[in-house]
């Protein structure tokens, strides 16, 4: 090997293993700090934007969570809201039964009448306030409302109106209604046994859709957490090799500083051949 003062190739091979290993150990540092043995294109292109087209789809799921989530509190209100309406209506059938009993005297008959239409004030006054987010399925004012159910915002499930405002479609009683008279009375319970049945059919369909949106939000939070694990396993570095490996590259780092250090020095024994005798 030819020694010169102008080319040190040991002190040259010495420092390009040192720079590889620097180089090493500050990728390991990275994914110890950062946690992710793929953090950005230039760590792996093609890992790096399947894990981004990951993310953006549970990102778009987070919008669907949140969409159904009011979906579900809005059917809960309502849900709680018709159970009352159907309590209330059991409570109006028996003043209009007791309403037909010709044996009643008139303050008796006017203290059922006055119980009776304080039962429908009530009745709306649960209508109206029956909303959530501006949301009421109730009232009748607004249409059927529909929520997201796919990250692509195609799909949609719906929530519909339910109508229990009194002299629509399902309580046909009208707000005015009174049970002064047993004719009076006798029309109105027709009426309320038909209004009772519609109330109960349109609250179990609307309990189904309830389950149905509860049902769907329970699919997304896993599909979620599965597509979550999907990108852990692309990205996410295993922090007990990198540990392991750490270490290594320190003691590398070291030696080969060492190596360095000795070829460096090399030179000096040129020193040595031009001393004299």
């Amino acid at each position: 090997m030819t020694i010169s003062v102008h080319t040190n190739k040991s002190a040259l091979t010495a420092l390009q293993n040192l720079n590889k290993t620097n180089e090493q150990l500050g990728e390991t540092q990275n994914r110890i700090n950062t946690g992710l043995k793929v953090n950005n294109a230039k760590d792996n292109a093609a890992v790096w934007a399947i894990a981004q087209g990951q993310r953006a789809d549970i990102g778009a799921l987070g919008a669907v969570k949140m969409s159904l989530e009011r979906a579900t509190s809005i059917a809960e209100v309502s849900l709680a809201a018709g159970e009352t309406i159907s309590d209330l209506m059991v409570q109006l059938k028996e003043k209009v039964v007791a309403a037909m009993d010709t044996s009643l005297d008139v303050n008796s008959r006017t203290a059922l009448d006055s119980d009776f239409k304080a039962i429908l004030r009530q009745i709306t006054q649960v209508v109206t306030n029956s909303s959530f987010d501006g949301a009421n399925l109730l009232d009748g004012a607004g249409g059927n409302i529909q929520f997201l159910s796919n990250a692509e915002a195609t799909s949609r499930l719906t929530l519909s109106t339910r109508t229990l405002a009194l002299g629509g479609s399902n309580i046909t009683i009208p707000a005015n209604a009174g049970i002064t008279t047993v004719t009076i009375a006798a029309t109105v319970l027709a009426r309320l046994d038909t209004s009772i049945s519609n109330v109960n059919q349109a609250l179990g369909n609307l309990g189904s859709q309830a389950k149905q949106v509860d049902a769907h939000l329970t699919f997304v939070s896993k599909l979620t957490d599965v597509l979550e694990s999907g990108v852990g396993n692309l990205v996410d570095a295993d922090l007990a090799k990198e540990s392991a490996r750490l270490q290594a590259l320190q003691v590398q780092q070291q030696l080969g500083a060492q190596a360095l250090s000795i070829a460096n020095a090399a030179p000096q024994i040129i020193l040595q051949l031009f001393r004299g005798g």
